[in-house]
């Protein structure tokens, strides 16, 4: 097949340092090039994914969500990607713009990053008259039918490079939290935690957008000492060495969060993972055997004294069969499959002159 990945514009795929979508986007490329696909990705120009790109702005554009240099972006690639078998698109503007009448495109299918909610669901409902949507969890899946819904196409978990997330042996004597500066994320959830608990937290954080600077100021700053190490956005290899010696992660998330993709990385560094109960979490972490899924700070506590308790080993396995980048790329070549084959059925049921107005 000849498939064309979509990318936003706000971050290089891979990406430098934090980056969720980007990961994921960079992994599926690869995966799906490694099943001997023929796979173009439309990014921007500083992206070194090591498959075929294009792009129409050479670097990331910031700030994020500026609607002109979006509109411009998804453009472009549809235009770029419009000789390709299928085109799937990870940005959010991208599945109305391939809607326009006159806009000739091959089968698209879109991932949604993020939640399904009252504010979504009409944009949702429009982009399903000509795309196929997939969900990144079954919590996430559920959030349609909350509220009036459109079809999913189907659920596929991400995957990551577990070459990248190799175990690690634990016994640092620290616990780690990995995310933005956020309180979706819980990071005053994870120092509360800490700080009762009697352990180091180390914060591997993004904290570049005002929003998330307001909030550390206001709500995590006065819970650190002096002695406390300040949160930083550390470097991919820095973050995975630190997470291989860490004796857990914590991820006591506030939102039904639609994954979490930290918390598969973890699993794959043989760190066990307490969280909270929200999202996606229950889908990722197996509790009692990869981590402890929490009510509250008190149970998030208790399964701190317990850790001991996860056997590592149990935790890598988990990664490695549900969590690889292999598996995440054979769902959705499937997936493709199925897509191109009811479209073909489609195409030998309409009439040669009705073709000809639908690729118009």
């Amino acid at each position: 097949m000849r498939i064309g990945l979509i990318a936003p514009p706000w971050v290089p795929v891979p990406p430098p340092a934090y980056g969720g979508t980007e990961v994921v986007i960079d992994n599926l490329a690869r995966g799906l090039q490694e099943l001997g696909h023929e796979v173009r990705l439309f990014t921007v120009g500083e992206s070194e994914c090591p498959v075929p790109t294009d792009f129409l702005y050479p670097k990331a554009i910031a700030p994020i969500g500026v609607t002109v240099p979006e509109t411009a972006h998804v453009l472009a690639a549809y235009e770029s990607l419009a000789d390709m078998d299928i085109i799937h698109d990870h940005t959010f503007l991208g599945p109305l713009i391939s809607g326009l009448r006159g806009m000739r495109r091959p089968p698209v299918v879109i991932t949604n990053h993020g939640p399904f909610n009252g504010e979504t669901q009409p944009i949702f409902t429009e982009v399903a008259k000509h795309a196929v949507i997939l969900a990144i969890s079954h919590a996430q899946a559920q959030q349609v039918e909350a509220y009036g819904g459109v079809q999913i196409g189907d659920v596929i978990h991400h995957g990551i490079d577990l070459g990248l997330y190799e175990a690690g042996p634990g016994g640092g004597g620290y616990v780690m939290f990995v995310g933005r500066m956020s309180p979706d994320k819980g990071v005053h959830h994870a120092v509360r935690v800490a700080k009762k608990a009697g352990k180091q937290l180390l914060l591997s954080t993004k904290m570049r957008e005002e929003n998330e600077i307001a909030y550390f100021e206001s709500e995590v700053k006065p819970l650190l000492d002096a002695g406390d190490e300040m949160p930083t956005e550390m470097p991919i290899d820095r973050r995975i060495s630190l997470l291989q010696r860490a004796d857990a992660m914590l991820n006591p998330i506030t939102w039904c969060e639609p994954f979490g993709l930290v918390m598969a990385e973890a699993l794959a560094c043989a760190t066990p993972v307490l969280a909270f109960r929200n999202g996606a979490a229950p889908e990722i972490i197996d509790n009692g055997r990869t981590g402890y899924l929490c009510r509250d700070e008190e149970e998030m506590i208790r399964a701190i004294d317990r850790v001991a308790e996860i056997d590592r080993d149990a935790c890598r396995d988990a990664a490695e069969r549900r969590f690889s980048l292999q598996r995440m790329a054979r769902e959705h070549e499937r997936f493709y499959r199925r897509m191109l084959e009811r479209e073909s059925r489609l195409m030998r049921r309409i009439p040669a002159a009705g073709r000809r107005l639908i690729s118009a």
